[in-house]
């Protein structure tokens, strides 16, 4: 058989959703969060501030989950031909990503028991020296925040679609957990300053444990869904059935869908019909359905 003409039923394989732009954002919020991390940390201990310190610490499991989001960046576009992954390397952005929540729900949970353990034994605290360096990590965070918020939450394949990126969104929402545990910090210094709230400190290292920990939720529950090939969703499930049902005489007696990255699916479909067509006849008809990436068709001759 003609070897050119086998080129027209052969298709890439390549899912892989990579930014360079969002890849040098997350380079340059790295450089920002090791100064600002090392600032906090040694200027919470000096001064006596869970909540600095807390942020401080927060930012350092920031650097190991920035680095796995660089990695599998990396990763991802180097073996997106490596034909031991059958779908290419789309999910390992997305596993990156729930690996980075999973990393920073463990950091909420810390920084609870450690809020708690503050409120058993309390410490006097500097509160002007730990606020100076609280604004300037707030600061930090935003900046960072502004630098991956613009389109943070999407990228391109290689084809030019836009799609989610969870690798950098789970980037994203550690620069926000960041900012809300630097407000939280200045909030807790100036009410023990004012007003000689000294619990106050405490507080809002639990306030700012518990909504990270809510975020974490949200993330985890996006990323577990495409690695577990959770399926499309029924409605989009009952328009394809409904295209393929609408030629007589042909019933969908098979269904498979799943998710090659954050957007991207592929799906196997069993027809039956009793004058069955070409299967490409029956994949030009879903070609309006651009999630659907890799089609394959089944079909089966019924009396």
């Amino acid at each position: 058989m003609n070897e050119e003409r086998l080129k027209n039923f052969q298709h890439n394989h390549h899912f892989v959703r990579h930014s360079k732009q969002n890849e040098r954002q997350v380079w340059i919020v790295l450089a920002l969060t090791v100064v600002t991390m090392l600032a906090e940390i040694i200027a919470g201990t000096v001064y006596g501030s869970m909540a600095l310190l807390a942020d401080g610490w927060h930012m350092s499991t920031h650097l190991v989950a920035f680095g796995v989001t660089l990695f599998a960046w990396r990763y991802a576009y180097a073996r997106q031909s490596d034909p031991r992954f059958s779908f290419s390397t789309g999910k390992v952005s997305v596993l990156a990503a729930y690996s980075s929540a999973i990393f920073l729900g463990v950091v909420a949970v810390l920084m609870i028991v450690e809020s708690v353990l503050r409120f058993i034994h309390p410490e006097s605290i500097a509160f002007d020296q730990a606020l100076i360096v609280a604004v300037v990590g707030l600061v930090v965070n935003l900046v960072s925040a502004l630098l991956l918020h613009h389109d943070h939450s999407e990228t391109h394949d290689s084809h030019g679609h836009v799609s989610k990126d969870h690798n950098h969104q789970a980037a994203y929402l550690h620069v926000l957990a960041d900012a809300l545990t630097s407000l939280a910090a200045i909030i807790a210094l100036l009410a023990g300053k004012w007003f000689g709230w000294g619990w106050m400190d405490p507080m809002m290292g639990i306030v700012g444990g518990v909504i990270i920990f809510i975020w974490v939720k949200r993330l985890t529950s996006d990323t577990s869904k495409i690695l577990l090939d959770y399926s499309i969703s029924p409605d989009i499930e009952s328009e394809i059935v409904d295209v393929l049902e609408s030629i007589p005489e042909t019933k969908v007696v098979d269904f498979h869908a799943w998710k090659l990255n954050a957007e991207d699916y592929a799906v196997i479909i069993g027809l039956v019909s009793t004058s069955p067509d070409l299967p490409e006849n029956y994949k030009a008809r879903l070609q309006r359905f651009e999630q659907l990436k890799h089609i394959t068709i089944e079909v089966n001759h019924c009396d």
